[in-house]
């Protein structure tokens, strides 16, 4: 299930980086962030100059549709996205991609996940103020809850429900590098097992930066690290979001790292420095050399430093002082570390510096290259390059060092608090083979357009995998373990079972959608009897599957001393001689009973390891013994020794027969005669026929004169006949002895139709009933049907009762039937029939333990596109494409009362304008439409405002619907 590299000591002080996402400018992810990086593209946005206002550089990064965001999928109304900082929108989005990006579901994760993280000051709320007659009914408490930079990690551990520490962190523009430091020293003391770490600067809408002389603001809108010609850096606009673990843990859990963050360190200048915003050497190399000690690494074994960078004629000089006086504490070595800044591409993003910085350098560590630094074409004369350790990359370099790739990152905030970092290349994975055969890829989403979109986002991927992947069994393995496990399973849903990447593609790209999950479905365990056995069956089940292969084990060493055999060579025999001896045994009752039990067991029983638990069971005929085992009426070994001594008197019968017939029961009764008897009725046109053999014999040759397509059964006796009844004393004898209990499951009676009753266990005579009566499947299939969600799994070889329930008169569009095993006639491996059984029923809304399908196999996690989101604009400047309509209010405090219709419309409206919705139904839940506590509030405000009636905000929490409050409201009237 995981994937082990090489040892790490749990206790070490190495931490992991699993997961990253971020928006900068020119990049709407990380990977095009990274190609613009190793290309040297200046993501600056030029604006035309205005020499009526020289004090503004027209120069700036900018996000690419920054005020966008996907509301509804994070739980947010329309108005209450629209008063919600663009920069924490940004964040919440992103933090969901990190998660996503490591194969993580927040909520599948055991332990706590925390959150470090800082943002800027913005003029959001300004422009809000300033607009206020355009976004309706909101309060000055809502304005500050959505735009104060404290709630920027609370924020994201409501949302994403994180139970770690949500710490917001405020350092000036060492911000998100102080967060991971933090961070880390939290996953180093236990108070978390993953942490997200990072920063948010965004501006909307943009800004330009005011210059002044002697400032930090370049000129030119060029941000020339340590060039002679430096004169500032850009504005910037960014976020960034890692994802960080303790190494030890990433490694036994198969995590896709890349890098290890060896160590951190954090402190202030103090007052040794110029002034207040001066920077200053002595704090820049003291931190530095604090984190080379942390990370027990010496100054001459790092090859590159990401830089603070800023390109300022003070700032420069210093930071190269304080990095060669750190440096100079390990090594004497000069010109052999590059140096770059991030700041060069993108421009100062502020709080967000710190983490821009940090994922470059992790991209660099782990694709083994060092982007460019841009506008670098002399040194600074105040900076002596010539005896120190540096050298500004300016091309694109192919780092290959003696020893490990590591990197330092460096982020000094205005006020002195300094950070820095060292980051290593990830380890090696181990070369694990993969899991032989096929792979069940899953995807999800709310809306069917999404839906379509993330599954061809995912096969566009493993395109790209395959032509690239160094291992492609493996690569798959790993990508379906990381849909199992690694992502949210939405209403919509899609699968494929494939056994290699070119199948995947096809199957994903011409796969049709089902329909959406509505809650969880019932699922009915339905065991077939004798018949279906055959050499082999479950055969790679039991390769693969640990559960199923215990349960057999277990049963055949129970079962060995009473037939004297080990069941397992039967079932799976090794070599073409044992192969037919097998076939020849499985003609004996005696063994085929046993050997169809056994499977049908250890199938139930691996299904509910892997989550599915049956609503009710239902056996045909010997599966009955099964379904009684399920349910609690039997226990294991009675159940083995039950249906080994059934079998074993059936075959000291006469020779019998049994045909089954395309006739209704009327019909398939005028062929009895010559002892014949009905054995089954399982459907309005589907009967079974039992009794001696030479006159089942007789009555398939008529029919088959007849154009008739009867078909033997496999099946060496005339069960349910009166050919029986010479065994039944001797069967009731065995059933007397055995400890018999009530049913603990409903278990649904396949002679009679009718469900057993739970209030005691079924008796002797229930028993020599079942043995010697007809089987009614068919009734037995119309009362499952009665309910008409429930799906049925076939829980046995072959096909015949979901062919059955497929073709049944009471099932609906909304019934499923399913089988567990291929019928050998089908050409399919029982481990891809398993799988795409898996996959329906997920599908169907049942949720599966993941793990328990891989058990006894090494998977890890891989970066796997993330969700496609729909955003839409959400902006008070917005006036035309697709911002959603928010309609103007007079007041900015109560909803205008609704004016026509009666108190359930009036409520709708109320809703719909407290929201920003146009419409809202009656039946419309306040809080899925993005209503929470605090606007509640406001609408229980709005309802005395409108029908001068009282209501309280836990009458809102109990009556959430228009149609529900409007009773609370007529009846305070």
């Amino acid at each position: 299930m995981t994937a082990v590299t090489q040892p790490v000591d749990p206790d070490s002080p190495f931490l992991a980086v699993v997961g990253m996402a971020g928006r900068y400018p020119g990049a709407r992810d990380l990977g095009e962030f990274w190609d613009n990086l190793i290309k040297g593209t200046e993501s600056v946005t030029r604006f035309p100059g205005n020499p009526s206002t020289p004090e503004y550089v027209p120069a700036l990064g900018v996000l690419e549709c920054a005020d966008e965001f996907d509301a509804a999928f994070f739980g947010y109304s329309p108005r209450e996205a629209l008063i919600l900082d663009p920069q924490q929108r940004l964040f919440l989005t992103c933090a969901w991609e990190a998660l996503e990006d490591a194969g993580y579901d927040a909520q599948s994760c055991v332990g706590p996940i925390g959150v470090y993280a800082g943002s800027s000051q913005t003029g959001y709320l300004d422009m809000l103020t300033v607009h206020r007659d355009r976004i309706g009914p909101v309060s000055e408490w809502q304005l500050r809850l959505a735009t104060g930079i404290d709630f920027l990690t609370s924020r994201v551990a409501h949302r994403l429900d994180l139970t770690g520490p949500a710490v917001t962190v405020q350092t000036a523009c060492s911000t998100s590098l102080v967060a991971i430091h933090l961070a880390a020293q939290a996953l180093l003391s236990g108070e978390c097992d993953l942490a997200l770490a990072g920063g948010a600067s965004v501006n909307v809408p943009a800004r330009l930066p005011e210059y002044s002389e002697g400032g930090v603001i370049s000129p030119d809108g060029h941000c020339r690290a340590f060039d002679a010609q430096a004169r500032g850096t850009v504005a910037g606009n960014g976020v960034g979001i890692v994802v960080l673990k303790r190494l030890a843990d990433a490694l036994q859990d198969g995590d896709h790292i890349r890098a290890v963050l060896r160590g951190t360190a954090v402190n202030n200048d103090g007052m040794d420095k110029v002034g207040f915003t001066a920077p200053g050497v002595a704090g820049q190399a003291e931190v530095i050399r604090a984190a080379h000690l942390a990370a027990e690494v010496e100054p001459d074994s790092i090859g590159y430093v990401e830089t603070h960078g800023t390109g300022t004629p003070l700032g420069d000089p210093i930071e190269l002082a304080a990095l060669a006086q750190a440096f100079r504490r390990g090594t004497d070595r000069r010109g052999y570390c590059r140096i770059g800044s991030v700041k060069t591409n993108i421009g100062h993003t502020d709080a967000a510096a710190g983490v821009a910085g940090f994922i470059k350098a992790v991209l660099s560590v782990q694709h083994g290259l060092i982007p460019p630094s841009l506008h670098y074409t002399s040194p600074n004369p105040e900076i002596p390059f010539e005896d120190g350790p540096f050298v500004v990359n300016t091309g694109l370099y192919e780092w290959r060092p003696d020893g490990p790739r590591r990197a330092g990152v460096s982020s000094f905030g205005i006020g002195g608090t300094n950070a820095h970092a060292i980051l290593e290349e990830p380890p090696a994975r181990s070369s694990l083979p993969a899991p032989p055969g096929s792979h069940l890829l899953v995807v999800s989403a709310r809306t069917a357009p999404e839906l379509a979109r993330a599954t061809a986002r995912l096969a566009e991927h493993l395109q790209r995998q395959a032509v690239g992947g160094a291992d492609p069994g493996r690569e798959l393995a790993d990508t379906a373990w990381t849909l199992q496990t690694g992502r949210r399973g939405f209403d919509h849903r899609r699968f494929a079972v494939a056994a290699n990447h070119s199948e995947a593609i096809e199957l994903l790209t011409g796969a049709v959608g089902h329909p959406p999950v509505c809650g969880q479905r019932p699922v009915v365990f339905v065991f077939p009897g004798q018949g279906g056995q055959h050499v082999g069956m479950g055969r790679e089940l039991y390769e693969n599957d640990t559960v199923f292969r215990a349960e057999v084990d277990a049963c055949c060493a129970q079962l060995a001393p009473t037939l004297g055999r080990d069941l397992k060579a039967v079932l799976y025999p090794a070599g073409e001689q044992q192969t037919a001896a097998a076939a020849e045994s499985l003609r004996d009752m005696g063994v085929a009973q046993p050997a169809l039990f056994v499977v049908e067991y250890a199938l139930a029983r691996m299904w509910q390891q892997r989550g599915v638990r049956p609503s009710a069971v239902a056996g045909h005929s010997l599966g009955a013994i099964a379904a009684a085992c399920v349910a609690g009426v039997l226990c294991l070994p009675d159940a083995l020794r039950l249906v080994a001594e059934r079998g074993r008197l059936l075959q000291t019968l006469p020779a019998g027969a049994m045909l089954a017939v395309p006739m209704a029961e009327p019909d398939a009764t005028e062929l009895l005669g010559d002892g014949l008897e009905l054995a089954a009725v399982n459907g309005p046109s589907q009967c079974v026929v039992t009794g001696p053999q030479e006159a089942v014999d007789a009555v398939f040759a008529r029919l088959m004169a007849d154009g008739v397509d009867a078909r033997r059964l496999n099946i060496a006796a005339a069960g349910h006949s009166a050919l029986v009844e010479p065994i039944l004393d001797r069967f009731a004898a065995l059933v007397a002895e055995l400890d018999l209990k009530a049913p603990s499951v409903p278990w649904v009676d396949d002679t009679t139709g009718d469900w057993v009753r739970m209030d005691r266990a079924p008796g002797v005579e229930f028993w020599t009933a079942h043995m010697r009566q007809a089987v009614r499947f068919g009734d037995t299939l119309a009362t499952l049907m009665a309910e008409p969600d429930r799906i049925l799994l076939e829980v046995g070889p072959g096909r015949t009762l979901t062919t059955l329930a497929r073709r049944h008169p009471a099932r609906t569009d909304r019934h499923l039937a399913l089988p567990s095993l291929p019928h050998p006639a089908d050409g399919e491996s029982a481990l891809r029939t398993s799988q795409a059984a898996a996959g329906r029923l997920w599908v169907a809304g049942v949720e599966l333990e993941w793990a328990r399908l891989h058990e006894g196999h090494r998977l890890g996690r891989t970066p796997l596109p993330t969700y496609p989101f729909s955003p839409q604009r959400y902006s008070p400047l917005a006036t035309d494409g697709p911002a959603p309509t928010v309609t103007v209010r007079p007041s900015p405090a109560v909803p205008e009362p609704a004016r026509e219709g009666g108190t359930e419309a009036q409520l709708a409206q109320i809703f719909g304008q407290l929201l920003g919705l146009e419409q809202v139904a009656a039946q419309d839940d306040f809080f899925n439409l993005g209503g929470d506590s605090l606007i509640a509030v406001q609408l229980a405000s709005a309802v005395r405002a409108v029908f001068g009636v009282r209501i309280t905000v836990r009458q809102v929490f109990t009556a959430p619907t228009p149609r529900r409050l409007a009773r609370a409201v007529d009846d305070a009237r």
